[in-house]
């Protein structure tokens, strides 16, 4: 049975206007493939590197977090090496200094205590009543010791014995020299006890006791000897005069701390002085007043109110 041959295709020309708009309005299959679209043969592509979920892209990530890591360590390493050398550096420092320090230290430690400094004199000064000569002799014993390791206590040993002394101090003076500074007692009068005459100081220490009464020391006739109040204000009130009133005064007398009375030179003139307050203005006042009145010529001075003197 033959088959029947396909009808003739009428030609474009032939085409109804309504057919081609019939194809115009028919959606295109996207599989369909234009005839006259030209088809480009399928290249095969070169895999990127840097294209993430590649081997070649975990690859590379892995070394430049490996570099990182590196150039971390390194750097890490190179400020460990350089905060280690500064240390080492501040550490011999301090080392020198200190090195420096003890060697100073122990060198003048060994000259100082060595003969090179030893005493060879000593030198007494401050003294109007001691004999000089006696306290250097007591203090011979110090010669040849080095400056440093003079013995105080034996110092003090051999100045006790010694009344008019009533403080000191040591100085020394490199490389040989040892001095030694004596402030003395200031007697104020002397005392009539069974003994003799004692001159005593304000501090009621005796200085000496002789049968007769000194010469320049005025006689203390103070009740409750050297303990009572009146002792004491008899002491401040001797002090405080000038030197050229002191050497008149015979007498000193106080029966209780606000009558102190002073007798002058061979005239017998008195000085009402009263207590011992404002002491160093009433010298003042009766330095005044026996300038204008000589002793000679006054029977009284009254300074128990230094603001006004008075002469009789």
């Amino acid at each position: 049975m033959r088959r029947p041959s396909p009808l003739p295709q009428r030609p474009e020309s032939a085409r109804s206007p309504k057919a081609e708009r019939a194809a115009t309005r028919a959606p295109r299959h996207p599989d369909a493939v234009d005839d006259a679209t030209p088809v480009t043969p399928l290249a095969r592509q070169e895999h990127d590197p840097t294209t993430p979920g590649t081997p070649d892209a975990e690859a590379t990530r892995l070394r430049d977090v490996w570099r990182a890591s590196r150039a971390r360590r390194r750097a890490l390493s190179a400020e460990v090496k350089r905060f280690t050398v500064r240390q080492r550096r501040r550490r011999r420092v301090w080392i020198g200094v200190g090195a420096a320090f003890l060697v100073t230290v122990l060198g003048t430690a060994g000259v100082a205590y060595s003969p090179l400094f030893a005493v060879e004199r000593i030198d007494v000064v401050g003294t109007s009543q001691l004999d000089v000569a006696t306290v250097t002799d007591a203090l011979a014993g110090q010669v040849g010791t080095p400056l440093a390791m003079v013995d105080d206590s034996a110092v003090k040993a051999a100045l006790v014995r010694f009344p008019l002394v009533e403080s000191y101090t040591l100085e020394a003076r490199p490389p040989h020299d040892l001095v030694v500074r004596i402030v003395e007692r200031t007697p104020i009068g002397a005392l009539q006890t069974a003994a003799g005459f004692t001159v005593v100081d304000a501090a009621g220490v005796a200085l000496s006791t002789t049968p007769d009464a000194p010469a320049g020391q005025a006689v203390l006739e103070v009740a409750g000897g050297t303990g009572s109040a009146a002792f004491r204000a008899a002491g401040r009130v001797v002090r405080a005069l000038p030197d050229a009133i002191r050497v008149q005064v015979t007498q000193v007398s106080a029966s209780t701390p606000d009558d102190v009375t002073l007798t002058l030179g061979a005239s017998g003139s008195r000085v009402v002085w009263g207590s011992a307050e404002r002491s160093a203005e009433k010298a003042i006042v009766l330095d005044r007043l026996t300038a204008k009145s000589p002793p000679d010529q006054a029977r009284e001075y009254d300074v128990t109110s230094p603001d006004a003197g008075v002469v009789r």
